[in-house]
């Protein structure tokens, strides 16, 4: 019986966890190929909060962790911008995602 295979067939973003959450959640992404990944968080008008990843990352799933600190209560988003590196002849990935922070 053969071995279901660890690296990801392509690229995905995950719900953060927990959802709604206070002070901290984890973002989950998953990338097949290495790539040039960003990964920010934005409020509802669109203006940039937080970068949390900003580089190059190898295939496989990856977590990262946002804590809001003095953000109020609200609705934010998510956003993970992916380019494959080298050899494949992707398009570049982008996925949003809602998150909600309650204090």
């Amino acid at each position: 019986m053969a071995q279901p295979s660890l690296q990801p067939t392509g690229y995905q973003l995950s719900a953060n966890y927990p959802n709604p959450f206070n002070s901290s959640t984890w973002i989950e992404y998953s990338v097949p190929y290495q790539s040039s990944v960003t990964l920010k968080v934005m409020d509802v008008l669109g203006r940039e909060l937080a970068t949390l990843v900003s580089g190059e990352r190898g295939a496989g799933r990856h977590r990262v962790e946002w804590n809001a600190g003095r953000s109020p209560s609200g609705v934010y988003f998510y956003r993970l911008v992916a380019r494959p590196l080298s050899g494949v002849q992707l398009k570049e990935y982008s996925e949003t995602q809602k998150l909600i922070l309650l204090k």
